[in-house]
């Protein structure tokens, strides 16, 4: 009996202590706790964190999602049974916050000096609305709202110059957009108002902004001139003035150099200026000094993985970029906008069943969210499920009609299905938004031509050539006229396909159809990976001066390093360019060497894998993937020997990566005397250039490089009908010329299919 009314006791205690937090900020008194209360409420209870705008509304989308059951009124909030039933559930506790809270009668005025940090007067800049703006000093709030009262002065007596005399403009930021060329620009029932860099009205706000900022600096408190310049920034980058914004953040960054909120704010500026490098580094440095100290910067580390991967994306950088979106998410779970991201990043590297799981975790914590659904669509129609992928588009269309990939990429999958009509429906809204798209007049064009509306095809096909004349669009009238045209019953190819058996070659000199199959095959690694515009000699320079870690006993590397080293190399490749390389690079090498699954690759063999794609001589070739298999990282050198067991992993991989059609029971067996045999460069080169064992077709890959330089030539296939432009093989008897993949593909003019050989004679054109 005596447990029970204690338990009751400290059930009426706790309750008691729920009630004076929820009456301390529901300072309305309507019963609830409204957004900007809740978000008073976990700002307060949370002193050492410095929580983002994002990261307070997520957390209270999840407490109003799993509670809306105590939830009546939306506009009033959660009530207090739901703010009692939190802390039941182990949400929160209670204690902490009490005392965090100093509910006692030590410190009566705190809640209303928090509520006031929430409550930002009416001319105010947007930032301040969030409940953790980082104003800690009462002059700054006197510079923020001289500034602003400076700036919507300058826009009023703008929009008076060009405005009818009978139109009023509110002061209300709802209806200011500013430019990104450091003017003002209002926008009002269509009309638009800029306010140029060279106008009168600019050079005074510049005149006010130094005084504004002389006052700033004559403040004695240093922390008091910090937070000053960094809020008179935070109001300038939100006005888009981002040169001034910029200044402003460096001279906080002068006052404070070891805090990180100037840098963060200083690449969040550079990003926005489109100097992308400068911003990197910036985001960089924050991330750095934010490690150093985690619990003071845990609000803001997610944030800075979050743009510092949306920096590195923007280079190409896609790896890194996930690495850093994985991180926000696992700092802040309930952060959907890193869960969306990190999902369309391993999309954008070919990663498709952890890019699922990443975007499911999005929408399932913001169901309302377009871009993730659609970026699910792009996922699900890359792993082949066509149907999850329309459902997804459709979900993104049905949250925001307008949402222009959604609508193209539903579009394009519905034309792949057959349905015309409803795709044509699709591109058409495409048109409607945006009709410069001319990707969409091409593809409604095609679709209204399979629904049978001919005339409507082509007025958009007509609309599609007003946009632009690129070569796709030619094609695809071509293929839509031959469409058209019905054939005869009886019409056959031009060409056949003959048994392998049959090409024979007219001298030694003459490239065997099996051994251009497979460089061709090579060569495509070669254009697809970019690598062949990567000399080999750099990977002897990069051997090096490349540092391991202290501790590292091998050559593995994660990904996210090989992706920075490779960017160094090809950092000329555009950044889409450079992404899809490394997508490629991935499913083609790295899928055979990261056997383990650990996301680790040996850099050493990696090296040596890549080093005869790369550009440069033969010879710089091989001695590049021979000094890679003898590199030391324990010592950060080159030997003269390595083992067999070394070779034979070479090898290995060397035939699983270019020659996948070859069964791995063919490879030479190293055997014989075991580990401690070692192999010579002169030793190696044999073994390389085997031509059933080794790479030996590396003479044929050289004339397909060289082939690719020369681009008019006056022979044509016999069977494709293209003008052959690297390799041609002429038969000698029957005097028909083929190109080198028709050659590969064993394919003659039907005229001559019933020949019992063929015997061809190369010619490589200079």
């Amino acid at each position: 009996m005596e447990t029970r009314r204690r338990s009751s006791r400290d059930l009426l205690a706790r309750r008691q202590k729920v009630r004076e937090i929820f009456e301390r900020f529901d300072l309305n008194g309507d019963g609830g706790l409204d957004r900007s209360e809740m978000a008073a409420l976990v700002a307060a209870v949370n002193p050492t964190l410095q929580f983002t705008s994002d990261q307070i509304s997520s957390i209270i989308d999840v407490v109003f999602r799993s509670y809306s059951d105590f939830i009546g009124d939306p506009s009033s909030g959660l009530s207090l049974d739901g703010l009692f039933q939190t802390y039941a559930d182990g949400a929160g506790d209670l204690d902490r916050d009490f005392a965090a809270l100093s509910l006692s009668n030590e410190n009566p005025d705190m809640i209303n000096t928090l509520s006031n940090r929430y409550r930002y007067p009416k001319l105010a800049p947007t930032w301040l609305s969030s409940p953790n703006h980082g104003v800690t000093h009462d002059s700054t709030w006197k510079v923020i709202e001289e500034l602003e009262i400076a700036i919507r002065a300058k826009i009023r007596a703008r929009a008076a110059k060009f405005s009818p005399k009978d139109s009023t403009f509110s002061d209300g930021f709802s209806e200011v957009w500013c430019s990104t060329d450091l003017g003002f620009e209002l926008e009002r029932k269509g009309a638009e108002f800029v306010f140029k860099e060279k106008s009168s009205e600019f050079r005074v706000l510049l005149q006010e902004l130094k005084e504004i900022r002389a006052k700033i600096d004559s403040l004695s408190i240093v922390e008091e001139a910090f937070d000053g310049h960094l809020a008179i920034g935070r109001t300038l980058f939100e006005r888009h003035l981002f040169m001034l914004a910029l200044e402003s953040f460096r001279r906080a960054l002068e006052l404070r150099p070891m805090d990180v909120r100037p840098h963060f704010r200083i690449g969040n500026t550079l990003w926005s200026l489109g100097h992308i490098k400068e911003a990197k580094d910036s985001f960089l440095a924050a991330l750095e000094l934010a490690e150093s100290d985690s619990l003071q910067w845990s609000g803001l580390l997610p944030q800075i993985h979050v743009n510092l991967g949306i920096v590195m994306e923007a280079e190409g950088l896609v790896i890194n970029a996930s690495e850093h979106y994985r991180e926000a998410a696992i700092l802040f779970p309930s952060h959907y906008r890193a869960l969306k991201l990190l999902g369309s990043a391993l999309f954008g590297v070919g990663e498709y069943e952890p890019a699922e799981k990443a975007l499911l975790e999005a929408v399932l914590l913001k169901p309302d969210y377009p871009d993730a659904h659609c970026d699910l669509g792009c996922v699900f129609h890359a792993m082949k499920e066509e149907e999850k992928a329309i459902l997804a588009f459709q979900r993104a269309i049905d949250l925001k009609p307008d949402h222009l990939d959604a609508l193209y990429n539903l579009g394009s999958l519905l034309l792949g299905a057959g349905r015309h009509k409803r795709a044509a429906e699709m591109f058409g809204r495409v048109v409607t938004i945006n009709p410069d798209h001319w990707k969409a007049q091409l593809n409604r064009g095609i679709s209204m031509f399979g629904a049978g509306e001919l005339n409507e095809a082509k007025k958009a096909l007509t609309e599609a050539l007003m946009i632009t004349n690129r070569i796709e669009l030619y094609d695809a009238i071509q293929h839509l006229k031959q469409s058209k045209r019905k054939k005869p019953k009886d019409e056959r190819p031009n060409w056949v396909a003959v048994d392998a058996s049959k090409f024979k070659t007219a001298d030694e000199s003459t490239t065997d159809q099996k051994c251009l199959s497979d460089a061709l095959w090579i060569r495509e690694i070669q254009k697809a990976t970019k690598l062949g515009r990567c000399d080999a000699t750099l990977l002897k320079m990069e051997m090096e001066t490349y540092q391991f870690p202290v501790s590292s006993s091998d050559r593995s590397v994660r990904k996210a390093e090989v992706e920075i080293l490779l960017y160094r190399h090809l950092h000329f490749l555009r950044p889409d360019t450079f992404r899809d390389a490394i997508k490629a690079i991935d499913e083609k090498i790295w899928y055979v060497l990261n056997i383990t699954g650990s996301g680790k690759i040996d850099l050493g063999m990696f090296f040596a894998v890549i080093a005869p794609i790369c550009g440069g001589s033969p010879e710089h070739r091989k001695r590049a993937a021979f000094d890679a298999l003898s590199w030391q990282p324990s010592r950060n050198e080159l030997q003269r020997q390595f083992s067999s067991v070394d070779v034979y992993a070479y090898i290995r991989n060397l035939r699983m990566v270019y020659f996948p059609s070859r069964q791995f029971s063919d490879l030479m067996e190293i055997s014989g005397e075991g580990d401690g045999i070692c192999f010579s460069f002169h030793e190696f080169i044999n073994m390389f250039d085997n031509i059933y064992h080794g790479f030996g077709i590396m003479n044929t890959l050289l004339k397909l490089e060289k082939g690719a330089k020369v681009h008019r030539s006056r022979h044509t296939c016999g069977v494709c009908r293209y003008r052959i432009s690297n390799i041609m093989f002429k038969e000698v008897k029957a005097k028909f010329c083929v190109c080198a993949n028709c050659y590969s593909e064993c394919k003659v003019p039907s005229a001559f299919e019933n020949a019992d050989e063929y015997r061809f004679k190369e010619c490589l054109f200079e």
